[in-house]
């Protein structure tokens, strides 16, 4: 049987308590201060405990990061430095924060793109974690073209049940929004990796 390739890390979950009541409370306003703590502690704090974030919805991320020890520092930092922040904060306006901190396997396929295609001189590669602005809301794939001046968008999917693994790829032109090839396999490690490369070698030639 075919290995996938791994890595241990330790992945830190964190999203906000009540969001959904802050929310329809006063809107604008959580938001403001959701980015505010977001620019000036928490994401700081990721970076200076060598940590990745790898996802993020409206109110919460995973990070990953190399030990259990960056990611219990990084969360302990963060959750003290909220409670100076919040010590004058009306309690209907309070962002309170929830942690937890697992440790696992983390399978490597995405790094791989990114870094394969980075080879190629004439191709001007966006990094992985500028991306992370539009994850988990609806985005026309041509704004994201104006917005990075890229010509081609790649979106793709991961999948794993079991010991198979199900990977996607697609290329999009960002001026039109149309496709210009699909890939997808299912199967073990040769799977993701034949998806990967397919496409370094695809966007190359396009």
């Amino acid at each position: 049987m075919e290995r996938v390739e791994r890595r241990l890390a330790a992945i830190l979950a964190a999203d906000v308590a009540g969001y959904s009541r802050l929310i329809g409370v006063d809107e604008e306003g959580t938001l403001a201060r959701l980015k505010a703590h977001r620019s000036e502690l928490i994401d700081p704090k990721i970076a200076e405990h060598r940590g990745r974030i790898v996802k993020t919805t409206g109110d919460g991320m995973l990070v990953e990061f190399a030990s259990v020890v960056d990611a219990l520092r990084c969360a302990t930092e963060v959750q003290a430095a909220m409670a100076v922040r919040n010590a004058e904060v009306p309690k209907e306006k309070l962002i309170e924060f929830r942690m937890g901190i697992n440790l696992g396997d983390v399978i490597l396929i995405a790094e791989d793109v990114i870094t394969a295609l980075s080879r190629y001189r004439s191709l001007f590669v966006i990094a992985r974690n500028s991306c992370f602005a539009y994850k988990g809301r609806p985005v026309d794939v041509k704004q994201i073209g104006r917005e990075f001046t890229g010509r081609y968008a790649l979106e793709g999917s991961l999948r794993k049940a079991g010991n198979r693994i199900r990977a996607a790829a697609r290329l999009v032109k960002a001026e039109t929004g149309k496709h210009v090839w699909a890939e997808r396999c299912s199967g073990g490690s040769a799977c993701a990796n034949h998806a990967a490369g397919f496409s370094c070698t695809s966007i190359a030639i396009a």
